[in-house]
Formats: structure tokens, sequence, C-alpha cells
């Protein structure tokens, strides 16, 4: 029996990088953008129930949950190609749709605001599972939604669910360059406090670790969002990889992490992957 996994995409960097994970897991089990199982994919011995849930024989939505506090990049998805991907009733977006300006304090508080609409979906998505395993948290550390609202749903997480898995890729900012967000320092340092407490499984994504990787391996002059993303989906792709395709060992999280992490508070993972050798084109949502 395959063991169930939601993925939460919270704040612009979660949802971002949300999406093109979902493609990639779709190019790579066969799964249409409107959802629908491919004819050559009908056979293969992956198990798509981990990240997917089937609405009728042929048609998989992603067991995904789209929370930010203002709507420009998910009404972005919702009006893409992949529109039809998604359940539309697993999408929160804050009434007002002005954000967190940025503010580690504003998207907290808007959490523990929201708190009941962001628990009710989560809770109508965990029993919908059969046997939930945990959660993978998508998000950034630096910005206002993805680190308050992230942090509130780490606390919340853990005293709801304790016995689940909490795993996040969290995307660090860049350490080179100057930011336009003057409490960066202080969002980032908050938010860390909540994934060294709250997370079993910390996936650290260095902004500027891929830059440089899109300027020095894929001699791209200028990455944009949308380039270093893709990145970032390969990534998680490849490291949730023995989840969907079962072998002798690793085949659920709490095996996956028994072997990457000694002790409990050693738990902050830095990914490696290698050959980074094709650029795929992607579209900026």
């Amino acid at each position: 029996m395959p063991r169930e996994i939601i993925t939460l995409q919270v704040g612009q960097c979660g949802n971002q990088i949300g999406m093109e994970f979902w493609k990639q897991l779709c190019l790579e089990h066969g799964i249409s953008k409107e959802g629908i199982l491919e004819d050559f994919a009908t056979q293969g011995g992956d198990r798509k129930d981990v990240f997917f849930y089937q609405a009728d024989d042929q048609h998989y939505i992603p067991r995904a949950l789209l929370m930010d506090l203002e709507p420009r990049v998910i009404n972005g998805i919702q009006n893409g190609e992949y529109r039809s991907l998604y359940n539309h009733e697993n999408v929160f977006i804050a009434d007002h749709g002005g954000g967190a300006g940025n503010n580690w304090a504003s998207g907290y508080h808007q959490g523990k605001q929201y708190e009941e609409d962001l628990m009710d979906m989560i809770d109508r998505e965990a029993d919908g599972s059969d046997s939930l395993e945990g959660f993978v948290l998508c998000h950034s550390i630096a910005g206002g939604t993805g680190s308050g609202m992230g942090s509130y749903l780490l606390e919340t997480l853990n005293d709801r669910y304790s016995k689940k898995l909490v795993q996040t890729y969290s995307v660090f900012p860049n350490q080179n360059e100057t930011s336009d967000v003057v409490v960066q320092p202080y969002n980032s340092l908050l938010t860390l406090k909540r994934l060294t407490l709250n997370a079993d499984c910390v996936v650290v994504l260095d902004n500027t670790a891929l830059n440089r990787i899109a300027v020095e391996r894929l001699h791209i002059s200028t990455p944009t969002f949308a380039q270093t993303n893709s990145l970032v989906s390969t990534v998680m792709s490849a490291s949730t990889t023995t989840l969907r395709y079962p072998g002798y060992m690793n085949n659920d999280l709490v095996g996956l992490l028994a072997s990457l992490i000694p002790t409990p508070r050693c738990h902050f993972r830095m990914p490696g992957y290698t050959p980074l050798t094709v650029v795929r084109q992607v579209s900026f949502l």
C-alpha cells in the first residue's frame, strides 16, 4: 500500500517551485496537463498514488494545497496550461489579497487568523488518504507569506499531526546580492527557528548556488526565476524517486530520512545533483 504525501505550497516562491515539481512528475508518470493518464503509462510499475489520487479510472489529481495571501501567482496557475490538473477546492487566497508585505510577523499573524480555513483544507485532504505518511512544505524563508505563514503551519502541523513526518523544501536567500527586502535577515532567522524545532527534514535550496549553477554549468547569462525553479523541480523529483518507483530500500519517507539524518536536530540537508547538462525551456507563470 502506498504511503501518501501531501504537498503544501505556501507563498509566491512555494507555488512557483511547486508548479514546476508537478510538471516534472506529470512528465515522469505519463500524466497529461489535464490529469489524464497517457496510454503508454497505463502498464507502469510506478506508485502514482504517493503524490496523486485518482478521481476516476484515468484522471489523476495532485495531493497539493496551494496557499497564498495575494492572488497573482495562484491566478497564473489557475489560468495557465495546467489549470485542469489541480483540485480547485484545495486553493486558499486571503480575502483581502494584499499579501504579507515581506513581513514575517504579518504572515504569521494571518496564518493564525486563517487557521480554520487552512486546517480544514489539510484535514480534508488527510481524510482522503488511506495511509498518510506526512507532509512536504515548499516555501521561501526570506519573504513574508512563505516564511511567516509557513512557520505557523509548521507549528500547527507539529501539534495536530505529531506522528506524521514533515519535510520542507526551503529556498534560502542569495548571500551575494543586496535584497530589496530590508527585513529579510529577520524573516530568515525567525523561520529557521521553526524549521529547527518543527520539521523532521529540511532540504536547503540555496539561491546563490542555483544562480551559480545556471551561469557556470548551464551557460545562462541571466537566469530567470523559471529556470532556477526548473533546477529545483529536478532536485525535488530526484529526491522522491525511491518513493514513487519501489525498490529494495528507501521505499517510504521514514526509511529515506532514517538513512540521511543521524540525530533529530541534524536534519538540514544540502542536495547535490549531477549531471546538469540540458536546459529545459520553461515559461514563467
